[in-house]
């Protein structure tokens, strides 16, 4: 099915593959453009978009899904776009992104080269009290689409002051999300962990900021340990906040992400 919020960005040099890019929470599409950019500039084209109830695509429930398998589902689409270019694909998930990305290759048989997992959202710091997860779950069935502050500001995910001032002026941030939302993917962070031995072997990369203060870096790494891939490598970035894509440090990010895909292209 046709996605109008999907975009590519093409390389000018003769392509080597396609990276996928996943977003995460509450975010979009467009805030990817400087990695989009760096990955042309090495010979891929991208294809990304924006996820059901975010950015551009937030339609009249931001915020909300119905289903964390519309994430799973609209994301399969994406990567049977990028197979119209007949080059190997690359998905990189970032947070929540991550985590769609896991429960697509748990889930499916799909023609994936490698995966890059920024802070993939496998367990979240500040987890909701026994009472509030009960109330949430009473809510979830009365009205599951109130919208409840998030709580996570941009000075959380990272220190890069001039990421931070644009995102505080940008109105496709969202900044609310429903009690439905969080109850799927809470359902969906259980779920990548109780399906690990489905995860396909696809070789994986997986990067971790050492500061991480919305991902819980421990479960990250237990995933990750836990992960019967062959080939797999696990980079925790230390000092570094949730969105290492973003932070003063990015450009050597970058190159972590360059050679991982370099990597396999030799073999």
């Amino acid at each position: 099915m046709h996605d109008p919020f999907l975009k590519k960005n093409e390389t000018e040099m003769v392509a080597k593959g396609v990276v996928v890019i996943v977003h995460g929470a509450m975010e979009h599409q467009g805030r990817y453009s400087w990695l989009a950019g760096k990955w042309n500039v090495i010979g891929y084209h991208v294809v990304m978009g924006d996820l059901v109830g975010q950015g551009e695509n937030a339609g009249d429930k931001p915020g909300h899904i119905d289903s964390f398998n519309q994430y799973i589902q609209q994301v399969r689409g994406w990567i049977a776009e990028a197979d119209r270019y007949k080059l190997p694909i690359y998905l990189l998930g970032h947070s929540m992104g991550g985590l769609i990305i896991i429960r697509v290759i748990e889930e499916s048989q799909l023609p994936i080269a490698g995966v890059i997992l920024s802070s993939p959202c496998l367990a979240l710091i500040h987890k909701p009290s026994t009472v509030l997860d009960l109330i949430s779950r009473v809510i979830n069935h009365i009205k599951p689409d109130l919208r409840i502050e998030s709580g996570i500001a941009p000075e959380l995910a990272t220190r890069n002051q001039a990421v931070i001032e644009a995102d505080q002026k940008d109105d496709l941030y969202i900044s609310k999300v429903s009690v439905h939302w969080f109850r799927e993917l809470s359902n969906a962070m259980r779920v990548a962990h109780e399906q690990i031995a489905l995860f396909k072997a696809v070789p994986l990369l997986v990067m971790q900021g050492g500061n991480d203060l919305v991902v819980d870096k421990l479960a990250v790494e237990n995933w990750f340990k836990t992960c019967q891939v062959q080939n797999k490598q696990f980079h925790l970035l230390p000092g570094l906040y949730h969105e290492i894509f973003n932070e003063p440090e990015r450009e050597d990010v970058f190159k972590k992400a360059a050679a991982f895909v370099e990597s396999i292209e030799k073999h």
